[in-house]
């Protein structure tokens, strides 16, 4: 039949023929998308996350009641002391929550972080400068390579410490933006790979220099005062890990997200409108400008910097462990506001001195429902450490692996296991490592397991679960980005984004690991791996 005959008359189906069944859209969608569209239900159909950790601070304390009445504690492995589980409900933890409501929330340590660095990003985001150099950036990368691009900097930006998120994950969005992907897309790919690839920078970072410290403390126990964990003792094994990360957030984007039918901002989205990729002779000449104040900038406090005896570094002439390290914070948020300033004088949008600081008045405005959320997590989280109940956990898990007598490898998946499902309520890597290592390095070190080795292995667990826990500030903090496209989000459609990374990344990360000490590849300068 010729494309002008007419198609012939669909013949009617007998009266008695069954109808087919009706297929829904949504049952034509993968079944893991599926499955992602149940975990966003599930997750929104939780209260609020301010109401939710009051909720849990409630649930915490009822807990409280009972473990300390049953009389519950440990001896800590690190000084021999008893941690005994106190109940939040007496008059001791009555008199806690009370008199240190205000210190919980002015402490909290992503609070400093957040409003300092977010006054510098608000200027240059408001001025037009990150939009100019997200432009001028992608439109010399390929569409492609602008997921791989953006995750392997989230495992570089983790030298910017807490940091990274204020910047990185709002890029992210711009970045994708910029390409004509989703911006929703490109908040979770940021997020995910500083979250869940937190521990892999292939750049030296202060966790690097407290991870080793602690590691070093837990080795002595059995090894003596020679024994020595490095801040760069697992630096061969992160630039494999930051590289092999980021390829597997780029595969599962591609393969899962992509295919959620959930990606478009809303209309009335409050995010700055970056136009098209070409830039005008405007755009371009600010963009110079203030491209050579940073390099001045930057320039400026290398030369502080170079010198071995420069009052930036650390004990010893260390970077890693340093006041320039300790004030990253400020220092990126100086780098932004002067770019921001410069670009803006050259472009337009700063018209007086007076336009500085009401910009930066506007980000920390803009960031306000992220700070109302974080005195309720600050008080849980200062709760939950009083009680001692995280103690508790952690060393009844690690004493239970330790008398297992299992084969080393299922030993390995068992501790990953344990600090993975520990990280998801202690997510200060920090303070879980504390509690951990001094009894994890020392039983894996009498069984010939290098502290090095354990170390590596924590990083892989600190990180993995990181993404999708709304325990960890950085969480609630990702949301609020995810919310300026998407303003009915929750945390639920956070959770059902990231999961599918987290857990990928994290099986990918063992197998590497797992495939790295069957190679008895050295784990960085000096650190067998076995």
């Amino acid at each position: 039949m010729s494309p002008s005959d007419p198609a012939p008359a669909a013949r009617p189906a007998p009266p008695d023929a069954p109808e087919a069944p009706e297929v829904s859209a949504e049952s034509r969608l993968p079944r893991v998308v599926r499955a992602m569209a149940v975990v966003e239900r599930a997750g929104n159909a939780l209260p609020h996350p301010f109401w939710l950790f009051w909720i849990l601070s409630a649930v915490l304390a009822a807990a409280s009641a009972l473990l300390a009445g049953l009389d519950v504690s440990v001896v800590s492995p690190d000084d021999g002391r008893t941690v005994a589980v106190r109940n939040l409900l007496s008059g001791d933890g009555l008199a806690m929550a009370v008199s240190t409501m205000v210190d919980n929330f002015a402490v909290f340590p992503p609070m400093a972080t957040i409003v300092v660095v977010i006054m510098g990003v608000a200027v240059a985001e408001r001025t037009g400068f990150l939009a100019t150099l997200m432009k001028a950036g992608v439109s010399r990368v390929p569409a492609s390579w602008v997921v791989f691009a953006v995750a392997f900097t989230g495992t570089v930006a983790h030298v910017a410490s807490a940091a990274a998120y204020i910047i990185l994950v709002p890029l992210g969005g711009l970045a994708f933006r910029a390409v004509g992907r989703s911006p929703v897309l490109g908040i979770v790919v940021a997020y995910t790979a500083i979250a869940s690839g937190y521990d892999a920078s292939p750049v030296p970072t202060p966790n690097d220099a407290i991870f080793a410290g602690i590691t070093t403390t837990a080795a002595r126990i059995v090894g003596g005062d020679g024994a020595y964990v490095s801040p760069l003792s697992n630096w061969f094994f992160n630039i494999a890990s930051s590289l092999v990360l980021a390829a597997v957030i780029t595969l599962v984007t591609r393969a899962v997200l992509s295919r959620r039918p959930d990606l478009a901002p809303d209309q009335d989205a409050d995010v700055p409108d970056i136009g098209g990729l070409a830039l005008g002779e405007r755009e371009r000449a600010a963009l110079r400008r203030a491209v050579l104040a940073l390099a001045v900038l930057v320039l400026a406090v290398v030369a502080v910097v170079l010198p071995e005896s420069s009052p930036l570094r650390g004990k010893g002439g260390s970077i890693v462990d340093s006041p320039l390290l300790d004030g990253i914070a400020a220092l990126v948020a100086l780098l932004f506001a002067v770019a921001g300033t410069v670009y803006g004088v050259r472009a337009g949008t700063v018209a007086s001195a007076r336009d500085v600081p009401k910009l930066m008045g506007e980000g920390v405005v803009q960031m306000a429902p992220v700070l109302v959320l974080f005195f309720a997590v600050a008080q849980f989280l200062a709760y939950f450490d009083w009680t001692g109940i995280g103690d508790v956990l952690a060393v009844r898990a690690a004493e239970a692996l330790r008398h297992s007598g299992l084969p080393i490898v299922v030993v390995f998946l068992l501790v990953l296991l344990l600090l993975t499902l520990v990280n998801v309520m202690v997510t200060s890597g920090s303070a879980m490592w504390a509690l951990a290592a001094p009894v994890l390095v020392p039983m894996l070190m009498l069984v010939h397991v290098p502290a090095a080795t354990t170390q590596a292995l924590f990083r892989i667990a600190d990180s993995g679960s990181t993404a999708i826990t709304p325990m960890s500030p950085y969480f609630v903090m990702a949301l609020g980005f995810l919310q300026r496209y998407r303003k009915n989000a929750g945390i639920g459609t956070l959770a059902s984004y990231t999961l599918p990374l987290a857990v990928a990344m994290t099986v990918v990360w063992t197998l590497l690991f797992l495939a790295w000490w069957a190679a008895g590849i050295p784990l960085g300068p000096g650190a067998a791996v076995r």
